[in-house]
């Protein structure tokens, strides 16, 4: 696995509402490739039949070649391979298509309720008002498939789920990530799913951050993840001091 999962972390402590698990059966809530597969996997065994039967039914209309190379990937886990393996579906050996790493292997269509934030003259009282009027599902899809501006604003959602809901979209970027970390009132959750993607870490402000405003600081754990070829003079950034070696 090539980084976090902390949308498919809800799915796996059975923290997740039925109504939130039939939305990512029906292949609307579509997350990364590696935590949309996992989480579709995870629902054929739902105590739901209906949740069951729609997360096969997906399952099923992922394209064969699209699957392939996916599980081709190094950073496919072997229990996922073996999973497909029992149903005749292997790694392609020479994959024929490309699969972007971040992208979902399915995305159903739906009545999006973030569509209309997408009009770039959205203002940001408009756009705070919008999901001020969102209940819980449609703050979780305006956090996976919503606008930069919606997502600096959920990854500060009280509901930890939107907040992973955030980090966990294919839409957001190592810039985007770099300024949660910069934020004064993010959550230490939100710090912590930072702090354990390698792939984060490389960036340098995200690793200077981790000593930033005193208080905060990113998973301690993983300060050993650090690669401090990466980083750079922090001449132009006051909050941070250059780390020790």
């Amino acid at each position: 696995m090539s980084g976090p999962t902390p949308l498919l972390d809800f799915f796996k402590r059975g923290e997740v509402p039925p109504d939130v698990r039939l939305l990512a059966a029906q292949g609307v809530l579509a997350p990364r490739a590696y935590e949309q597969l996992e989480i579709l996997v995870l629902l054929l065994d739902d105590a739901d039949q209906v949740i069951r039967d729609t997360a096969a039914e997906t399952l099923g209309r992922i394209p064969l070649e699209a699957l392939q190379t996916f599980l081709g990937r190094s950073d496919v886990s072997i229990g996922l391979r073996e999973f497909f393996a029992d149903r005749g579906i292997f790694p392609a050996v020479i994959p024929d298509i490309i699969v972007p790493d971040d992208e979902p292997l399915i995305e159903a269509a739906s009545v999006d309720v973030v569509e209309a934030a997408d009009d770039a003259g959205d203002s940001r009282e408009g756009t705070v008002e919008k999901l001020a009027h969102m209940g819980m599902v449609d703050r979780l899809r305006a956090a996976m498939k919503g606008t930069r501006e919606m997502r600096a604003i959920l990854i500060r959602d009280p509901n930890k789920m939107i907040a992973a809901a955030v980090l966990s979209s294919p839409k957001v970027s190592e810039p985007e990530v770099e300024s949660f970390a910069r934020m004064a009132n993010v959550s230490e959750d939100v710090l912590r799913i930072i702090g354990s993607n390698r792939v984060w870490l490389k960036n340098y402000g995200v690793v200077a951050l981790r000593r930033a405003r005193g208080r905060r600081k990113l998973n301690d754990v993983n300060v050993h993840l650090f690669d401090f070829r990466f980083l750079r003079p922090a001449q132009s950034d006051r909050i941070c001091a250059r780390p020790s070696m």
